[in-house]
């Protein structure tokens, strides 16, 4: 099955084989890889690739399925769905940032009223000794800042609220 991974700006093919019970063969750009694969937790996996053993978290986001492996974090999209459904509310009101995994607010980046760029750093959280730097998904102003330095945090607990760049917006002072 095919796939695309996206981290940041960056999009990476990604196509995955089953060669048995817990076991995958990957090809991620031009680097083919021997998986083997067990669940620990709902959104825990426990890889060897190559290997080398690594923790990945899997959650899902409002974006998609969020895939955390060595301190990155992926976005996973089926190239057979890939842009062919609209998100709810992806047009219109605050936008959310979450964590991908149970988490500590390590560091906050931004400030209540500040504008950010696609792709901007919001706040990093930490997990498993492994920090992420969650990004601003689209340009806008954030909203609401609901998290203080020190904070545990859990999926799908709002983190920042963005409010939306208007597209083509004019600024009159």
């Amino acid at each position: 099955m095919d796939y695309k991974l996206k981290h940041n700006e960056e999009v990476i093919a990604l196509a995955v084989e089953t060669a048995g019970d817990g076991l995958l063969s990957a090809t991620v750009g031009d680097k083919k890889m021997e998986v083997a694969f067990a669940r620990i937790s709902e959104n825990r996996l426990r890889l060897v690739v190559d290997g080398r053993q690594i923790l990945a978290f899997v959650a899902e986001t409002s974006d998609g399925k969020a895939v955390m492996v060595d301190g990155r974090t992926f976005l996973l999209a089926d190239e057979r769905t890939t842009g062919t459904r609209p998100r709810s509310g992806a047009a219109s009101g605050p936008k959310l940032v979450t964590p991908p995994m149970p988490a500590v607010v390590t560091q906050i980046l931004v400030a209540q009223g500040q504008t950010v760029e696609k792709g901007q750093g919001l706040l990093v959280v930490s997990a498993m000794k492994m920090d992420t730097i969650l990004t601003a998904p689209f340009a806008g102003v954030i909203a609401r800042i609901n998290v203080a330095e020190g904070q545990k945090v859990a999926p799908k607990q709002v983190l920042v609220d963005i409010e939306p760049a208007a597209a083509n917006e004019e600024v009159h002072g």
